[in-house]
């Protein structure tokens, strides 16, 4: 499993989140805690929001620990809303196209999870992208599949309803093609303005998510893992759950796929 970071707020420099903290996510690259895989070296990604619509991205397939360029860029750059990533693959490729974040347009996407049996019905997948967004699918994973069928849903204008229809359709694939787990998956998503988390699978084991509000920096943290160890104010998010954060307003909602609201 991935592990990754984002951050609303308040600009700070990437670092505060990245790379400074004594279980910050590069740290959670070699050492992660509360996950099968504690080694996450199958590539990074940040995407931050800055003075343009679109985020800026910069992703590698080096260990996040072992890239100068990485410790530089966060280091200098500073940002009120950014999303950090680093990538341990349950299948595809390791290659620069497969890491997250992924963006189009304002939007970008990153992912903790996975759609059980997802090599056996990718074609499937694949085909749910509308023509139009197509272009923009340059990896294999499911992660930017599922990203690219939410924008088709109209994530612009219905971010929850966009994906719970998009985990609604992958799940069900998975179900008649795939296998079990079917779902599991911790992944945050922003247009630039708010930032978005979701916390949902299947089963019982839905992937760890964590927030916290900081005073001193004016800003929230959304994690896989808390960053310091001897902060007790991290809140776990609970499975199920759809999370809109706006500066320091939080709302959590019921997230409730198509396809299970249906069987209900």
């Amino acid at each position: 499993m991935c592990r990754w970071a984002a951050y609303v707020g308040q600009p700070i420099f990437l670092e505060d989140i990245v790379s400074r903290p004594a279980h910050s996510l590069i740290r959670q690259s070699q050492s992660a805690q509360r996950c099968l895989t504690p080694v996450n070296a199958d590539g990074f990604g940040i995407a931050w929001y800055g003075e343009r619509e679109e985020p800026g991205l910069y992703r590698d397939v080096m260990p996040a620990w072992s890239d100068p360029n990485l410790r530089c860029l966060v280091q200098q750059v500073r940002s009120g809303l950014f999303m950090a990533h680093v990538r341990a693959s349950t299948g595809t490729a390791t290659s620069r196209n497969n890491c997250h974040p992924f963006a189009v347009g304002k939007w970008s996407f990153m992912h903790n999870g996975q759609f059980g049996g997802y090599d056996e019905f990718r074609r499937d997948a694949d085909l749910m992208i509308p023509d139009d967004l197509y272009a923009h699918r340059k990896g294999a994973t499911d992660s930017e599949a599922l990203f690219l069928i939410a924008l088709g849903e109209g994530l612009d204008c219905d971010p929850k309803g966009a994906m719970e229809r998009a985990v609604a359709r992958m799940s069900d694939l998975s179900e008649r093609r795939g296998s079990a787990p079917h779902v599991r998956i911790a992944c945050a998503f922003s247009d630039g303005r708010r930032l978005y988390a979701i916390r949902h699978a299947s089963d019982e084991h839905a992937p760890s998510l964590y927030h916290r509000w900081s005073a001193s920096r004016n800003g929230r943290a959304v994690v896989s893992e808390p960053l310091e160890d001897d902060q007790d104010d991290w809140q776990e998010l609970p499975s199920g759950s759809f999370c809109i954060f706006d500066q320091d307003r939080v709302t959590i909602e019921d997230f409730r796929p198509a396809a299970m609201t249906r069987a209900a």
